[in-house]
């Protein structure tokens, strides 16, 4: 199932989205889980269809939210991609332990929505990152490898939009500029994806191929991100895990790539979907 939250008549809601079109829940179902955090807490992803309108809707008839516009934490790996130089074209050696950083619900926007091109000097380095993001549905605590993959629910993909320039500061604040990134479009959950290493994540900007690497490529993999994760604080449905971002973004390149007002950003992982976003002024 792909599903996604989406403002409808003026309200948020939350349904299933097929081909056909957007399946909203019924109003009763959402009286008493108002969001798909609440499905995933209440084990009833696999019965939603149950209580979804019978008549969909066209996609164009709603605007895409994060399809969990607010995660309880939202952990994004980094440095998780063998990535060159961009002057030697010589790769850094693996870093010898999982780096994380955290994310602010406010700094991503769902698929359709412009991001907001930083203000001042920051717009100078605003970069993309497309990645792709596990949705954790049992909490869990102490997760071991073997056992993480049965806490996601699903995959959706992330543009972890970064401000290179103030990296330099703290990884935190080149990390949480206000709508730098975004993700969705929805959530495709883990029944439809058969391997999640043979995934295959794009970027596009402006329709030029800027990423490209499958999932089997990290240098740290989910369940170790998971279990690294874990071992930390739990982790609750409805949390988020960005995987890390492979070599191609725009600081990486020899001359940068940096994105300007206008630019689109097209993230793609097969079977799952494609996040767009263009960048406002």
């Amino acid at each position: 199932m792909r599903l996604a939250s989406f403002v409808l008549n003026g309200s948020e809601s939350f349904g299933i989205v097929t081909n056909e079109g957007v399946y909203p829940v019924q109003a009763n179902f959402k009286d008493h889980t108002p969001n798909l955090m609440s499905v995933f807490s209440e084990q009833k992803t696999m019965d939603l269809q149950s209580f979804c309108e019978e008549i969909p809707l066209p996609l164009s008839d709603v605007s895409l939210l994060p399809p969990i516009p607010n995660p309880g934490k939202i952990i994004c790996a980094g440095m998780n991609y063998r990535k060159p130089y961009p002057v030697d074209g010589v790769a850094p050696p693996d870093p010898g332990n999982i780096v994380i950083f955290a994310r602010h619900t406010e700094t991503l926007v769902g698929h359709g929505a412009d991001l907001e091109l930083p203000s001042g000097k920051a717009a100078e380095t605003f970069d993309f990152e497309g990645e792709i993001v596990a949705v954790i549905g049992k909490s869990g605590r102490f997760i071991s490898k073997d056992d993480a993959l049965k806490h996601v629910i699903g995959y959706s993909i992330m543009n972890e939009g970064s401000v290179r320039g103030w990296m330099k500061h703290s990884v935190h604040a080149g990390k949480n500029f206000h709508a730098s990134g975004s993700w969705g479009p929805w959530i495709t959950t883990v029944d439809e994806i058969d391997d999640f290493s043979s995934l295959k994540l794009e970027t596009h900007v402006n329709g030029k191929l800027m990423q490209s690497a499958l999932a089997g490529e990290m240098i740290f993999n989910l369940p170790e991100l998971i279990a690294y994760i874990s071992n930390l604080l739990p982790l609750n449905p409805g949390d988020i895990i960005a995987t890390g971002s492979p070599d191609g973004t725009g600081g990486s390149r020899n001359p940068t790539a940096f994105l300007n007002s206008g630019d689109c950003v097209e993230v793609s992982v097969d079977r799952i979907g494609t996040l767009r976003n263009h960048v406002g002024t």
